[in-house]
C-alpha cells in the first residue's frame, strides 16, 4: 500500500524549505472521479496498489500484488530551469512496479520488479475518455468506468485480470485525508476499492490457469506523510466473508506502541463508512517468522479486536517478503492472510497485510 512513502524522508516532512514547493496535503481532499484515479504529479510520491486472492478451477490458491509507485526526483519549479529545447529524456518523474504471486497450495512466494523514467514511453500515466492508464514497461494497470484491468509478467509468473467493482470508493480518514503524524503536513490522500470481483489468466511457470477471485485496490498520494519518530507500519486490508471491509494502519515507534494518527475504516455491507480512531483499534501478535534471507523478524499472526470484535489472522505462507534491490532497494513482507472470528468461529475472510520496518531503517535510496 504504502512502501514508497520509504523514498521521502521524514526531515523532508517537517522542513518546508527542504521540501520546496512540492504540493502538500493539509486537509479534506475533496476526491473527484474519475480524474483523481489518475496521477497527482505535484505531489512526491504516488501508488496504485492491488492486492487479491484467486482460485484456478482444480482448486488452487494464490495470491497476487501489483503496485506501481510514481516518485518526483525534483519540486516543479525545477523545470522552469530546463535547458530549451529539453531533451526527450528529460524528466522529473520516475516510475516503480512490484508484483508477486503466493502460489498457496506449492508454498511458494514469486516477486519481480520494474522501474523507468517517465519519458519517451517507457512509463506515465494517461488520462482519457476511457480511463486511466498507468504503466511502466510493458506492465499496465487500465481504471475504466467499469473495470480495471491489470497485466503483468515477472518471467516466472504473468497474469492478466479483470476487476469488477462491487463497492463504491471509500475515502479514508476526513473526506480522503489520512493522517502520517502531528504536523498538519504529515498526511496523504487515500482512497481505495475494497472488494472487486476478479477474474481472468495466471501463469506460473508453464502452467496456465483460469482464475476468479476477489480484490483490493488502494491509491495513495502524498508528499510529506511520516512523522520523525517512527520506525515502521503494519497495513491490514481484510474482506469479510458477511459482505464487510476493514482496512487498519498502525504507524509503530521503536518501542512498538502505535502513532496516535495511526486509524483505520470499517466498510458495512451497504458501503456505510465508519471510521477508526488509534483507540478504537488492538493489535496482538501471536507468533513470528525470521526470513532466512534478511534476517528480519515480521509477526507471522496477530488477534486484531476493532469496537469490541475480534479476529484471528493468519499467513497462508510465512514467506511473502519481497526483496526490490533493483527499484526501492527495501525488503518488506507483502502477504495473504485468512481471518476467522474469535468469538464467532463462523465469522471468515481473506487479506492481504503490509509490514515495513522491520528489515532496515526508512532512509533507503531510490
Amino acid at each position: 500500500m504504502l512502501i514508497l512513502l520509504l523514498l521521502c524522508s521524514s526531515a523532508d516532512a517537517e522542513d518546508g524549505a527542504q521540501a520546496g514547493d512540492y504540493r502538500k496535503v493539509t486537509g479534506p481532499c475533496a476526491l473527484r472521479f474519475p480524474r483523481d484515479h489518475a496521477d497527482h504529479p505535484d505531489f512526491r510520491t504516488e501508488w496504485w496498489y492491488y492486492t487479491g486472492h484467486l482460485q484456478a478451477a482444480d482448486g488452487e490458491n494464490f495470491g497476487f500484488q501489483l503496485t506501481f509507485f510514481r516518485y518526483r526526483i525534483a519540486p516543479p519549479a525545477e523545470r522552469d530551469r530546463w535547458p530549451a529545447p529539453p531533451s526527450a529524456w528529460r524528466c522529473d518523474q520516475v516510475y516503480l512496479a512490484h508484483a508477486a504471486i503466493t502460489d498457496v497450495t506449492a508454498g511458494r512466494h514469486l516477486i519481480a520488479e520494474r522501474s523507468a523514467r517517465a519519458a519517451v514511453d517507457l512509463a506515465g500515466t494517461t488520462f482519457a475518455a476511457d480511463g486511466v492508464s498507468i504503466a511502466v514497461n510493458d506492465w499496465t494497470v487500465h481504471i475504466g468506468p467499469s473495470l480495471h484491468r491489470l497485466e503483468a509478467d515477472g518471467g516466472e509468473f504473468a497474469f492478466q485480470l479483470e476487476l469488477a467493482p462491487l463497492k463504491p470508493v471509500t475515502a479514508h480518514g476526513l473526506d480522503g485525508c489520512s493522517r502520517k503524524g502531528d504536523a498538519p503536513s504529515q498526511a496523504s490522500c487515500y482512497y481505495s476499492f475494497t472488494r472487486l470481483a476478479t477474474r481472468g489468466n495466471l501463469q506460473v511457470g508453464k502452467r496456465r490457469l483460469t482464475v476468479s477471485g476477489q480484490a483490493w485496490m488502494d491509491h495513495e498520494f502524498s508528499t510529506a506523510p511520516l512523522a520523525k519518530d517512527l520506525v515502521g507500519w503494519d497495513w491490514f486490508s481484510l474482506q469479510l466473508d458477511d459482505g464487510r471491509e476493514l482496512m487498519v494502519y498502525g504507524m509503530r515507534r521503536p518501542d512498538g506502541t502505535w502513532h496516535p494518527a495511526s486509524s483505520g475504516t470499517l466498510v458495512m455491507p451497504d458501503g456505510a463508512i465508519r471510521h477508526l480512531a488509534c483507540d478504537e483499534i488492538d493489535l496482538v501478535v501471536t507468533r513470528h517468522w525470521r526470513s532466512p534471507r534478511s534476517e528480519a523478524v515480521y509477526p507471522a499472526g496477530w488477534i486484531l479486536t476493532v469496537a469490541g470484535e475480534s479476529l484471528e489472522i493468519h499467513t497462508l505462507l510465512d514467506d511473502q517478503e519481497m526483496r526490490t534491490g533493483a527499484t526501492t532497494g527495501i525488503t518488506y513482507w507483502e502477504g495473504a492472510v485468512k481471518i476467522t472470528g474469535r468469538g464467532d468461529k463462523s465469522l471468515k475472510g481473506l487479506g492481504y497485510v503490509e509490514l515495513t520496518g522491520y528489515a532496515g531503517a526508512f532512509d533507503a535510496p531510490i
